[in-house]
């Protein structure tokens, strides 16, 4: 019971969190506006977003497969990558996306550790790369932040990352917990397993550059063109803040992130949210597959209590 409420408690700060967060910045560039823009989007361009998403969604399946060698097959675990990704995009703050499907392959293997590591691992290498992606255009980039309030802003995040996985790693925070210790003999057994993570690295690689490239198509979308390498440095930021569950899907972080990083090179803050929340809607449509592999699940009489 306990639990529940404080289900339900964060779940109501999150909400009161992008409520405000979207109020403040649609309050700036008129909702009728922003949907006007969005209403203009070129059909076929959001379609092909949204072609792009699910793409995304099995190459990060193909990488979650090399860290879960003889589990199961691709087909299944796409199958919960995409209920994942349906619990994250459509149904936030009831149950994580990870939540889920490491509850479901849990099911499958009975092995703790090795479902929790696969997970964090999968994540911990996504955010890698964007950092890395991000550190690379930065120097090329700088004009668009240099005498900006936010110059910092990077390496301040690069810093913050670094003490984070010297702290989990190094440290090996957390290792006397039994399921955390086997969390660690998973990470420290694929450490020396290069070729295995060099793969990951490189399809999370197309992954990131897939979520770029469909901020830049969505643009192009609407008429406007954003220097792709602007894209190269905002979209990691703008994503890795989206990531922090502190909000509803990231609403409200995400738009505001949009607005202020986009306007660095000029482009108007409806403008700016326009894309965003038609990046968040063409997500959302991809994510829609995720429901229907749920559904399976449910009708296989998989008890999972939301």
């Amino acid at each position: 019971m306990a639990r529940k409420t404080n289900r339900i408690f964060f779940l109501f700060i999150k909400l009161v969190i992008s409520s405000v967060l979207l109020y403040v910045v649609l309050s700036k560039t008129g909702l009728a506006q922003v949907f006007s823009i969005i209403r203009g989007m070129s059909l076929p361009v959001f379609i092909f977003v949204v072609f792009l998403y699910i793409l995304a969604q099995l190459i990060s399946t193909l990488r979650w497969k090399l860290l879960l060698p003889g589990v199961l097959g691709i087909k299944k675990l796409f199958s919960l990558y995409m209920i994942g990704a349906f619990f994250n995009t459509i149904l936030p703050g009831v149950i994580g996306g990870d939540a889920v499907k490491g509850f479901y392959l849990y099911r499958t293997t009975g092995r703790g550790s090795l479902t929790l590591a696969s997970i964090f691992m999968d994540r911990y290498i996504g955010f890698v790369v964007l950092i890395a992606i991000c550190t690379i255009a930065f120097p090329f980039g700088y004009k668009y932040f240099h005498g900006s309030r936010i110059e910092w802003l990077l390496p301040l995040t690069i810093l913050s990352f670094t003490i984070l996985s010297l702290l989990v790693f190094g440290l090996r925070l957390g290792k006397r917990i039994k399921i955390i210790s086997g969390f660690y003999d998973y990470f420290h057994a694929y450490k020396n397993q290069k070729k295995v993570i060099m793969k990951a690295i490189l399809l999370s690689v197309l992954i990131q550059l897939s979520g770029i490239l469909s901020v830049y198509i969505l643009a192009f979308g609407i008429g406007q063109h954003i220097p792709f390498l602007a894209c190269l440095i905002f979209l990691p930021l703008i994503i890795m803040f989206t990531t922090l569950p502190i909000s509803i899907s990231g609403l409200g972080i995400r738009e505001g992130a949009f607005v202020l990083f986009f306007s660095l090179i000029g482009i108007k803050p409806e403008i700016a949210t326009a894309i965003s929340l038609s990046w968040f809607i063409a997500v959302t449509a991809g994510s829609l597959w995720g429901f229907f592999e749920y559904i399976k699940y449910k009708k296989e009489k998989i008890n999972f209590t939301v």
